[in-house]
């Protein structure tokens, strides 16, 4: 045994949603410095996919799709099935946030981030069990990663509603849907992210030093803390931890003795 042995994913084919900016983009390149094989990013925007494809080369490919509705999520996997005969790794990223007043808060954006926070990754991954069964053995499961967030496991005061219970039911649905899928050889896992840069949390982006003062550690993270963590529970050095979302936080969640006097990182 070697640390490739343990953290290598030679040879993998893997699928990431939102795959073409922040966490997601994170994730895709820890997967590359792994040795995977290829690496398919989707997201709505074709020319944030062009770009991101083409900075980080040819094992990466984008495809286009709306994962909001079940027609575009039913065309994702005939495409992915279309070109690959089986999938090793799915990283549900995508997703959404809404903030409004509660005494305004819309249908409209609570159903939008319900939606694809919670239906997409269920969903996705049910149209895409063919090609991970085909993946997975004993002695080397298929991976499911769900990306949920802190939210999802302690309140902040934004007024994010449908984001933060989508997160905490995502956190649950990767327990259910690891006591399922373990049996066909698929382990699903999670990570929640605490602060880190991107279009989503624009507080870590833009205000790094305001976030930093509520985090144990602080600090923002950065690629490499995600993708350490991702890169973990994708290869071998994983495979014994089963429908477990990992925080991935500087400490926010779990070592934040003072908390009363940290100002709270999450800005979705």
């Amino acid at each position: 045994m070697n640390l490739q042995d343990l953290f290598g994913l030679e040879g993998r084919v893997a699928l990431v949603t939102g795959g073409s900016r922040g966490i997601g983009k994170m994730i895709v390149e820890g997967l590359l410095a792994a040795g995977a094989a290829r690496v398919y990013i989707v997201a709505r925007k074709k020319e944030q996919v062009d770009e991101t494809s083409a900075e980080l080369g040819e094992k990466v490919i984008g495809l286009v799709g709306d994962l909001s509705q079940m027609d575009g999520i039913q065309q994702l996997a005939d495409d992915l099935a279309a070109r690959e005969d089986k999938l090793d790794i799915l990283v549900n990223n995508a997703g959404a946030a809404w903030g409004e007043p509660f005494e305004e808060f819309s249908e409209a954006g609570w159903h939008r981030t319900m939606d694809l926070n919670v239906k997409t990754p269920f969903f996705l991954t049910q149209k895409l069990m063919p090609l991970l069964k085909k993946s997975g053995t004993k002695d080397r499961p298929a991976k499911v990663l769900m990306i949920a967030s802190i939210d999802g496991m302690k309140t902040n005061p934004w007024p994010t509603y449908p984001y933060q219970a989508s997160k905490a039911g995502l956190i649950h649905l990767t327990r259910r849907m690891a006591a399922e899928l373990v049996q066909h050889n698929i382990v699903v896992n999670g990570i929640g992210p605490g602060a880190f840069p991107s279009a989503m949390n624009r507080a870590a982006r833009d205000n790094a030093d305001m976030v930093e003062k509520g985090i144990p550690s602080r600090r923002v993270g950065v690629t490499e803390d995600m993708a350490g963590g991702a890169i973990y529970l994708l290869s071998r050095a994983g495979d014994y931890v089963v429908g477990t979302t990992i925080a991935i936080d500087g400490g926010v969640v779990n070592a934040n003795v003072g908390a009363g006097n940290f100002v709270d990182p999450s800005g979705d």
